[in-house]
């Protein structure tokens, strides 16, 4: 097995992973200096910190067509000229509309991104690593954060326009990311399936393993030649394909409504309100970054060994707890920033070990070949609209509902996550897409 190549083909496209965690991430050190600069009103502001994701949404929406029509690698390459464009763009605007429509584009490449990283890498991955591999994409969106966490705050020490540079500095692994994917190949099961390339994606298969690339090539020829002669020409919301559809969407709404979103997007203001300063709460949002960073890391170390469900209960339990505590803090009204701090880090390093880790490699692993990049837009356009309505709406509701009762909330949904993941998830690990595609299908 040719291990090296694999693993250097999936840390490229993991740099669209990168790429990702770091435009989602980087308004959250911008987004109070933004403010200021344009005198926005709270709408105007919530719209400035959504803008992004309401592209991503779109952009997750849209991110099949492309994937299944132009392949994809080629989407990949539109993805990085995204990122690219939207970073120089907000860098330089000195209109607040110009700067929106910028930050729009780099939202539409980060949805596309979600759906088009993940197929990719799960389509070249061995069963055996592709949990591992997949999750070099989420490990890349968590380093993608840190980096922007840290840089937030050394640009942040610049003076009163730092913000330019902050957002203006992504350009630079834009143009790397775009520069190596000439070095990767096509996906093998795009090339079969979509453009009946079956001697180029047999080289492919030869290179990632040539023990297994015979019976890889006949599973991928006997799965489209069952959907070409079945009579299941069914869409993807039809009754045939709804395990995999309901999994998808339960999977993605539990990861947003843990909270995530919220606290990565505005954990300075959170820190702040808890009476941290303001160099203070920057630097402890380093220390969330670090720590979702390093839990991650932990996780791709077990989510093909111990696997992806019980990843997923661990995780729920002490998502239930330190949302809980945090709750708790709130409404004592005698809460420290320390205690705080020291709550929100546990909850990220609980969210990385599991649902961090997870979702990616989970949705993309779900859906038979057939309809695997629909699929994963499904479960990236839903992750990306509640993403979108978490972030919009969180400072209003911590403002009207106040902390505790907001942070409550979130708890609450984690216990529903555990119930969801104790009675209905299925384990993943070790087996063949072909082989999950089956089990979850209506026949």
């Amino acid at each position: 097995m040719n291990k090296k190549s694999v693993f250097l083909w999936s840390l490229v496209i993991a740099l669209g992973g990168f790429l990702f965690g770091f435009d989602t991430a980087v308004i959250s050190g911008a987004e109070q200096s933004i403010q200021k600069y344009w005198a926005l009103n709270s709408f105007q502001h919530g719209l400035t910190v959504s803008i992004a994701l309401i592209g991503t949404v779109i952009g997750s929406l849209l991110g099949a067509i492309p994937s299944d029509k132009f392949g994809r690698k080629k989407t990949l390459y539109i993805i990085a000229v995204l990122y690219l464009i939207s970073s120089l763009g907000t860098s330089m605007s000195t209109s607040w509309y110009v700067f929106l429509v910028f930050r729009f584009l780099g939202g539409l490449g980060v949805g596309a991104s979600s759906v088009t990283a993940p197929i990719y890498i799960s389509e070249i991955s061995p069963a055996e690593r592709r949990g591992k591999l997949v999750g070099l994409f989420q490990f890349n969106v968590v380093f993608g954060i840190v980096v922007s966490y840290l840089s937030n705050y050394l640009i942040g020490l610049t003076g009163e326009h730092s913000w330019r540079l902050m957002l203006g500095i992504q350009a630079v692994p834009s143009a790397i990311f775009f520069l190596l994917l000439r070095f990767v190949p096509e996906s093998p099961r795009w090339l079969i399936l979509k453009k009946g390339k079956t001697k180029e994606a047999r080289e492919i298969l030869d290179m990632i393993n040539p023990a297994t690339a015979e019976k890889i090539q006949a599973d991928i020829l006997k799965s489209a030649q069952e959907e070409a002669t079945s009579v299941h020409k069914d869409p993807l919301f039809s009754l045939r394909y709804k395990t995999p559809v309901m999994l998808a969407i339960l999977f993605a709404v539990f990861n947003q409504v843990s909270g995530i979103n919220a606290i990565i997007y505005y954990a300075p203001r959170i820190f702040e309100m808890t009476g941290l300063g303001e160099s203070s709460s920057l630097l402890s949002t380093v220390g969330i970054g670090v720590v979702n960073f390093s839990f991650t890391l932990l996780a791709m170390n077990f989510i093909d060994r111990i696997g992806r469900r019980t990843l997923m209960l661990i995780g729920s339990v002490g998502l239930i707890s330190t949302l809980a505590l945090v709750a708790s803090t709130f409404y004592s009204h005698n809460f420290s920033g320390m205690a705080i701090t020291v709550y929100l880090l546990v909850y990220i390093a609980f969210f990385a070990f599991s649902q961090g880790a997870v979702i990616w490699v989970f949705i993309s692993e779900i859906f038979p070949n057939q309809v695997r990049a629909k699929g994963q837009t499904l479960g990236s356009t839903t992750h990306w609209i509640m993403a979108a309505l978490i972030a919009f709406s969180f400072p209003y509701l911590s403002e009207k509902a106040g902390g505790g009762n907001t942070f409550m909330f979130f708890s609450v949904m984690m216990c529903l996550q555990f119930i969801f993941v104790w009675k209905l998830m299925p384990e993943t690990k070790g087996k063949s897409l072909e082989q999950i595609g089956t089990t979850l299908v209506m026949h």
